[in-house]
């Protein structure tokens, strides 16, 4: 599938870094598999990813921490 922002290259197998934010709640969470870019870095999920990014996120805020980095893992 050709990337949807550049169109220049095809997505490959990788990992990517997705940050939070909501409110005063930051998050950034590094090494996460996702389908990417060659050419422009845009990077896609897959669903299964993103409902665990989600859960992750909302662990962080129901445990009051405000700002935190965290690598991937399942």
């Amino acid at each position: 599938m050709n990337c949807i922002i550049c169109r220049q290259a095809e997505f490959v197998d990788g990992f990517t870094s997705i940050p939070f934010e909501r409110g005063e709640y930051k998050l950034m969470v590094n090494h996460v598999p996702a389908l990417v870019c060659p050419n422009c870095g845009e990077a896609i999920v897959d669903e299964d990813v993103a409902t665990h990014l989600l859960s992750i996120a909302e662990n962080i805020i129901s445990e009051g921490i405000f700002e935190d980095i965290r690598d991937y893992s399942k």
